[in-house]
């Protein structure tokens, strides 16, 4: 025979399987973020400085990629694989990375047809992703690190190519890492 549940247990039980879907949607303690954050950061303030300083081919950092993308699969392959069951939220997450992932891809195969103007086209579509991301986990500190990143885009195009790695590599630190940060703060505060 069924229990029939008092209101009480019912709100306790959508309290938890709210609290359940934003643990799992943070469940790497924002590893995606600290890791692309800080290797898109490095690459950015790298790439300024190496082409202030009179490199020939300052682009050279962007090898770092390579590595983070093959990290960044097998723990995202692992951490799907061992998850026991997806949440609808972690499902939407997903899809909506995997879209602004590959349009990110897009724009650097065009790069030279944008007149090398993809900078600020990406910080756009990170910022898309980092707000949206912020507002279906409900963390004011994850929006905010959207409109910062939207902020250094618009800021972006208003600068030389060069000054605009300069803008991305800060947009970055304070869009994509601190916000990342946040939810691992917040996802060990949750064990």
């Amino acid at each position: 025979m069924e229990k029939t549940l008092t209101s009480t247990e019912s709100l306790a039980i959508i309290t938890e399987m709210i609290a359940k879907a934003k643990k799992e949607s943070t469940g790497d303690g924002g590893f995606q973020m600290l890791l692309w954050g800080w290797v898109i950061a490095v690459c950015n303030f790298g790439h300024y400085t190496l082409e202030k300083l009179g490199y020939a081919e300052p682009y050279i950092v962007w090898t770092l990629v390579i590595p983070a993308a093959i990290i960044s699969f097998v723990k995202g392959f692992r951490s799907a694989k061992n998850a026991p069951a997806k949440s609808h939220l972690t499902t939407v997450l997903s899809q909506l990375w995997i879209i602004i992932f590959i349009s990110m891809i897009v724009v650097l195969v065009f790069m030279g047809t944008l007149d090398f103007q993809h900078n600020p086209i990406i910080l756009l579509l990170a910022g898309v992703g980092i707000f949206t991301t912020g507002t279906l986990v409900r963390e004011n500190l994850v929006r905010w690190g959207g409109i910062l990143l939207l902020l250094a885009a618009f800021i972006g195009f208003l600068l030389p190519v060069t000054e605009q790695y300069l803008v991305a590599g800060i947009g970055i630190v304070l869009g994509y890492l601190v916000p990342g940060y946040h939810l691992k703060k917040k996802s060990l505060e949750r064990v």
